[in-house]
């Protein structure tokens, strides 16, 4: 008999499986956020992607604390590629990352208004998308000179030094910025639930502002540092309260544009600066989508033309275009005008704190001083251990040879500094010393020089104890530092300052010919725009099989029109973005032009003029909504307004209300009412229910709408209703207006 074979186990039948898989299950939320997610979140605040006090992200503190290691502060440049690997001894992130950031921080990549990367060969440009930098192998690099006021005196214990990742090495913690980098370098980054964004300011005012603060630290900070500055150049549309802003809060929004010239010879507009926030490829391809649109035909061709001299963006006009106004309407609708965020969040002890440009300056001040206080000190003992052994040298001065007959005397080395301790009365420290000189150096003029340097010692020591003592005379050291910088490295503005009230803003409404036009809306959706001067020479209008005019009327190519959907949405569109068709074609078709929604179809549309008046709608259950235009106003330039009448029942008129008249509706059941729209009250919501305006029945719907000088009806009093809800009167065959007509005909 075939023995049974046994059920496979489950890895789940495991006891210490089960109970991991059950303690998973069970643990909170709350735990898994603060165990693991938590941790997280702060690594990558802290130790990544936001730029402490002294401007540097750790990234970019590693990679350049490596380069002066390699002493290329001084030396020549040397291949990327051998920085790079050097560097991954301190960030373990790979050599791709550290490139990168090596590349941001250069010369050639032009990102940073004072670079501290002196690169040769490709780096690419930050106001390039598609130019890619070369790799590392072809690169070289070396520390660019104002470096020297990062790592001046580093080695004087300024910062504190913490263990690499894997404890091998020693690196600096912050570096000992002589300037308020943090202020002069463009910064961004991403980090969990938090971002930062730093734009640069210039260098030289930088320095001054913050001369200026050290010695009032209420001084005016516009009157030295007007506005930021970037590297790309381009212009800054000074808005004082929106800076004003930024500097006290650390957030808000910059414009910038670019800088443009006109060649009449060539008749090409040259563009050679553009915002910071924006590329050349982007411009280009928004310019072409224009052109493509018809949203822009004053251009021939538009072409990049940038070379080592520098960018170039050229743009060929048509014959009688205006460059001024051409260049008004480009900067309104293309990235050639730009907005730049900021949110100064900057780490300061380990915590993310968002600050005004004063607040920033405070804090940077407040560490330097520790900075300029750790290196004093530093000094200051050093000072005092030469004081210390030039005072033991001192004490043998007077009987040099009992110092000889003392070493020459003792049997046993290690006896010689424990015998001069005791011949002269001098500590270990100073007998090691008096016992390590040279015996050339055994003469009485070695060490009358010597022993005279201890006067100077003693007054350096005395003033160095003072400067700890006086915050006063830091501060002093810190303006001079700051006035050598500043002569040192002058650093011209990039971007220009201009004054919105001197830009003229572009007004869309001329460039558009305020022609009068004839619009047309077949039952299906399609649309016709034709100027009314060629429609009297057109044909009969065209219409797919099947489909036929729903609605026409009179307006003018500068005018918005309104687009209702059956989905109770609302299309908005400019007439000049809608091109001009003829009788002979059957037009655009709206729901696909205006990218609608599956299944949507247009209802109707109309003028809405300067939105002035009301609108009616009338609703299939008898119901009726007066609404004020203006609710369909906008600001903005929105597309598509959701919500633009009731759902609850299907819409079956609407009707523009300029005054108060007589409106009548139909119903399926042959009847006619006319009421006076008084008695119908406007809502505030276009979404409204509305009111009752025809007696609720069975099997009667509401079919059609209009004013009573367009029903056709001869005798208004019969139908006429004092108050709603009311039945209205059957129809007479006289009152039945084209409909009788169309009997007739047939």
């Amino acid at each position: 008999m075939a023995k049974k074979k046994e059920p496979e186990k489950k890895k789940y039948d495991n006891p210490d499986v089960v109970g991991l898989k059950a303690a998973v299950l069970e643990q909170p939320i709350t735990e898994t956020l603060e165990q693991n997610f938590m941790p997280y979140a702060m690594s990558v605040i802290v130790s990544r992607a936001i730029p402490e006090i002294d401007g540097f992200k750790p990234s970019h503190r590693k990679l350049l604390y490596t380069m002066f290691k390699m002493g290329l502060l001084t030396g020549a440049r040397t291949k990327s590629a051998n920085i790079v690997g050097q560097t991954m001894r301190l960030n373990p992130h790979g050599d791709a990352a550290i490139y990168e950031t090596m590349v941001r921080l250069s010369v050639g990549y032009q990102a940073l208004l004072t670079p501290f990367v002196d690169s040769k060969g490709n780096f690419g440009k930050v106001y390039s998308r598609d130019m890619s930098y070369a790799a590392s192998r072809y690169t070289e690099a070396k520390l660019a000179a104002i470096c020297q006021e990062l790592f001046g005196d580093i080695d004087k214990d300024t910062v504190d030094f913490v263990d690499n990742y894997d404890g091998s090495m020693k690196e600096p913690s912050l570096l000992p910025t002589a300037f308020p980098n943090v202020l002069v370098s463009a910064n961004m980054g991403i980090a969990a639930g938090m971002a930062s964004q730093i734009c640069g300011f210039n260098l030289n005012e930088v320095c001054e502002t913050t001369i200026a603060y050290l010695k009032d630290p209420d001084h005016d900070l516009f009157s030295t540092l007007p506005a930021p500055d970037f590297p790309t150049g381009g212009e800054i549309i000074y808005d004082r309260p929106e800076l004003e802003k930024i500097y006290r809060t650390g957030r808000g929004s910059l414009k910038l544009r670019s800088r443009w010239r006109y060649l009449p010879k060539e008749n090409i507009i040259e563009i050679y600066e553009i915002p910071y926030t924006t590329t050349s490829e982007a411009i280009i391809d928004k310019v072409a989508e224009l052109i493509k649109t018809g949203k822009v035909r004053e251009i021939n061709d538009m072409r990049d033309e940038t070379d080592l001299s520098g960018l170039r963006l050229a743009i060929d006009l048509k014959r009688g275009v205006d460059p001024e106004k051409l260049m008004q309407k480009l900067y309104k609708m293309t990235t050639l005008q730009d907005a730049f965020a900021c949110n100064f969040n900057i780490l300061v002890a380990g915590n993310p704190k968002v600050m005004g440009v004063r607040e920033i300056l405070e804090e940077w001040t407040a560490w330097r001083m520790d900075c300029v206080r750790r290196r004093v000190y530093y000094d200051l003992q050093k000072k005092k251990d030469k004081l210390h052994l030039l005072q033991g040298l001192e004490s043998i001065l007077l009987d040099i040879d009992k110092a000889i007959a003392i070493i020459r005397e003792t049997e046993l080395e290690s006896e010689v500094v424990p015998n001069l301790m005791m011949g002269f009365g001098i500590d270990q420290i100073q007998a090691e010393f008096v016992a390590e000189i040279k015996l050339r150096n055994i003469n009485r003029e070695y060490i009358l020089k010597r022993t005279a340097e201890t006067k100077a010692l003693e007054d350096e020591i005395q003033e160095l104890e003072s400067i700890l003592n006086s915050r006063r005379k830091i501060k002093g050291i810190l303006v001079e530092e700051l006035k050598k910088i500043n002569k040192k490295y002058p650093t011209p503005r990039k971007s220009q300052i201009v004054y919105s009230d001197e830009i003229q803003e572009f007004d869309e409404e001329e460039t558009v010919e305020d022609t009068p036009v004839t619009l047309f809306l077949s039952r299906e959706g399609y649309f016709k725009k034709i100027p009314t001067a060629s429609l009297r020479m057109s044909g009969e209008q065209k219409y797919k099989e099947g489909d036929g005019l729903r609605l026409s009327f009179e307006s003018s190519n500068r005018r918005e029109l309104l687009i209702f959907s059956d989905k109770a949405q609302l299309y908005k569109v400019r007439l000049s973005e809608l091109e001009d068709g003829k009788a002979s074609t059957l037009g655009v078709y709206l729901p696909q032009k205006l990218q609608m929604d599956e299944g949507e179809s247009v209802f109707s549309m109309l003028d809405p003029g300067d939105y002035s008046g009301e609108l009616v709608l009338f609703f299939e259950n008898g119901k009726a909504a007066r609404i004020p235009m203006s609710t369909y106003e906008t600001k903005t330039k929105r597309k598509k307004l959701i919500k633009a009448y009731s759902d609850k029942s299907p819409l079956v008129a609407l009707l523009p209300l300029k005054e108060e008249q007589d409106l009548t509706i139909f119903t399926s059941d042959g009847r006619a009412l006319v009421f006076h729209s008084s008695l119908l009250q406007p809502k505030t919501t276009r979404d409204t229910q509305g009111v009752a305006v025809m007696t609720p029945k069975a099997r009667r719907a509401l079919t059609g709408a209009s004013t009573a000088k367009e029903s056709g009806i001869q005798t208004l009093s019969r139908y006429r209703a004092r108050t709603i809800p009311a039945a209205g009167a059957l129809l007479r065959p006289e009152d039945r207006g084209e409909e009788q007509l169309s009997l007739i005909e047939e």
